[in-house]
Parts: C-alpha cells; sequence; structure tokens
C-alpha cells in the first residue's frame, strides 16, 4: 500500500482550515497512519527543504515554516500520491483549479496552505524525516471492501 506525507503548514493552521483538510482526505477514502502537531524546528526545515537551498527564496521557506505549528500527516492508499496532488492543486494557487485545497482557500504561492509528496521516493524521504517507525500506525479500517475491490 502507497503512503504519503503531507503537512498543513502554518497558515493553514492559523486559518483553522485542519479539520477541512483531514476531512477532503478521509471523505476520499484514504487512511490516516500518522499524525503530528508540532512546531518544525530549524533543522529539520532547512533539511525538508534542502533542494532549494540554493535558491534566493530558501531563507523565506524556512523562516516561514518555522513560523507557527504544522500539522505532519502520513496518508495510506491505492495512488495516495498522486490523488493528493490532486486534491492539493498547483503550487501557486493563481494555476489551481477550483475544488482543490490551494484552489479553495490559497492565493498566494508563499502560503500556500499545505505540502504533499511528488514522488514515491521523496514520500518515503519526508515520511522518514518526520516519523520515527514507531509512530505510524498500521490498521486496516472496516469500511476498506466498501472502498477497493
Amino acid at each position: 500500500m502507497e503512503r504519503t506525507f503531507l503537512a498543513i503548514k502554518p497558515d493553514g493552521v492559523q486559518r483553522g482550515l485542519v479539520g477541512e483538510i483531514i476531512g477532503r482526505f478521509e471523505t476520499k477514502g484514504f487512511t490516516l497512519v500518522g499524525l503530528k502537531f508540532m512546531t518544525v524546528s530549524r533543522e529539520l526545515a532547512e533539511t525538508h527543504y534542502g533542494v532549494h537551498r540554493e535558491r534566493p527564496f530558501f531563507p523565506g521557506l524556512v523562516d516561514f515554516i518555522t513560523s507557527g505549528p504544522v500539522v505532519a500527516m502520513v496518508w495510506e492508499g491505492d495512488g495516495v500520491i498522486a490523488s493528493a496532488r490532486k486534491i492539493i492543486g498547483a503550487t501557486n494557487p493563481l494555476n489551481s483549479e477550483p475544488g482543490t485545497i490551494r484552489g479553495d482557500f490559497a492565493v498566494n504561492v508563499g502560503r500556500n496552505i499545505i505540502h504533499g509528496s511528488d514522488a514515491p521516493e521523496t514520500a518515503l524521504e519526508e515520511i522518514a524525516l518526520w516519523f520515527k517507525q514507531e509512530e505510524l500506525v498500521s490498521w486496516q479500517p472496516q469500511i476498506m471492501p466498501w472502498l477497493r475491490e
């Protein structure tokens, strides 16, 4: 079963969107297997955004993600990475379709509500970075036969 990492950023937490966002993934039929409400350390932020280290916007990314609490999550399900990216919407909210999280709630690329892994390899790296193995719960919701063939 595929897993992905999602994080509701400080703007999503401050705007009271946590329940709405979690609800979208539950309604879709994905299984929540990890959840943390936390303040991100500078070290974790710099590692997470390390791919952007040489870009001029890197300091702003780190400052923002460490500016307030985030909700870090791991979701599981068939095709969860691709589906989550569709539910989230384009990185730039101006390019996000209505009905997506960013299309419905975000107005600026620097305050785009949520992060989601973009590929299986990235998901594995991000899950390992944000969660210890013992913090993840493998379980089978009783509704699964109604969701999957």
